[in-house]
């Protein structure tokens, strides 16, 4: 089964820690979505089944109601796309009313998406978020009246001015509405970003931020306090009540296939990974036809599942492992995952008694990229 993944380049305004590629020029959307459009059924493709479709950005619900479905329509008339599909909209709070929910859910959607961020409006503020947390509550409420039963909501920990106090109150208040699926990302200064420029010229704002040994109580505080309130950790950012698991980013973490649409947009098809350029202008002026590069032509199956399969709480199975990795480079892994907890002085891989499985546990997550070079050898 495939997966869709459909890049919806523009926002409102960009907030101030966001690196992924968007555009403020909104006025551009609607040759934008005819170009999509094109591109998509240039693609088309009966034959290929698609069970997860995923709506991102930017932010989607920028855009009309009627042009997400537009796109959506021409999603279903281009592929096979099952009658129980996953279908996901990212939306920002103060970017939806009821009715436009409404409109979406009856068209096909299933699932959506708030980047709600922060129960606090000071540290929204501070983020340079759009919506104040009343408008978030009302989003959220808003959709389950629509009839949306998978509700997804964003929450950063480590941002500007966050305590462990007001994280847990963020906690507390965001799982008291009717969310079934926590997105929890740790904040991250990336480079060329506003946030980067103002750390650069003004030293207070970084002593805001959370260091690494706060981050990481902050991390095991918000672990701990989802599990107890029934959402479960499935991916190392990632919690849900049981049975609303993220099918369509589950896909990438299991090294299914899918294919990506717009500006930015990744694929991984036929063993080849590559993206489209991320030139929204271009992309428009060429009708959606897509300037792709290709950054992997001949993917190495057994590393790849190495570096995906650690970030689920499910972990690596030592049969498929042996199955991708044709050269025996890893026959050793388990030993290697032995060797690291020895070192470390504590258990940062839970291996299986049988030795057919290891998986990280909460403090292997906070050094997993660490530890997964390790595994590779590097």
């Amino acid at each position: 089964m495939l997966g869709i993944y459909i890049h919806i380049p523009f926002c409102r305004r960009k907030c101030i820690y966001c690196d992924f590629y968007s555009v403020c020029d909104i006025k551009l959307s609607d040759a934008y979505v005819r170009a999509l459009n094109k591109s998509i059924e240039n693609r088309a493709d009966r034959e290929i089944k698609v069970d997860t479709i995923y709506f991102g950005g930017g932010t989607p619900t920028v855009l009309k109601s009627r042009s997400l479905v537009s796109i959506l329509n021409t999603v279903k008339n281009s592929f096979d796309v099952l009658s129980d599909a996953e279908i996901t909209v990212e939306a920002n709070p103060c970017t939806v009313t009821e009715e436009s929910l409404s409109t979406l859910f009856v068209s096909g959607f299933n699932r959506i998406s708030f980047g709600i961020q922060s129960a606090v409006n000071d540290e929204l503020s501070a983020l340079s978020r759009l919506h104040t947390y009343e408008q978030a509550e009302k989003a959220v409420i808003n959709a389950k009246r629509a009839g949306f039963s998978n509700i997804s909501a964003d929450i950063m920990i480590g941002i500007i001015n966050q305590t462990s106090e007001s994280l847990d109150f963020s906690l507390d208040k965001i799982t008291s509405l009717p969310v079934d699926h926590i997105s929890a990302y740790m904040l991250k200064i990336e480079e060329n970003t506003p946030l980067e420029k103002m750390i650069k010229s003004d030293e207070d704002i970084l002593k805001s931020i959370a260091d690494d040994d706060e981050l990481s109580e902050r991390y095991l505080l918000m672990c701990d306090s989802l599990d107890e309130k029934g959402y479960k950790q499935y991916e190392i950012s990632n919690f849900s009540k049981a049975g609303f698991e993220s099918r369509h980013n589950l896909k990438y973490w299991r090294c299914g296939e899918y294919l990506g649409f717009g500006p930015s947009a990744h694929s991984y098809f036929d063993n080849k990974r590559y993206f489209e350029d991320c030139d929204v202008v271009s992309f428009i002026r060429h009708n959606g036809k897509p300037h792709i590069t290709y950054t992997d032509t001949d993917v190495d199956k057994a590393e790849e599942y190495i570096m995906l399969s650690l970030r689920l709480v499910e972990g690596l199975d030592i049969d498929r492992l042996s199955g991708l990795d044709n050269q025996g480079r890893y026959k050793n892994i388990v030993s290697v995952a032995e060797g690291i907890n020895k070192l470390s002085g504590e258990k940062l891989i839970n291996i299986s008694q049988d030795r057919k499985n290891i998986s990280f546990n909460q403090k292997g997550f906070l050094v997993s990229n660490t530890i997964i070079a390790k595994l590779l050898g590097n």
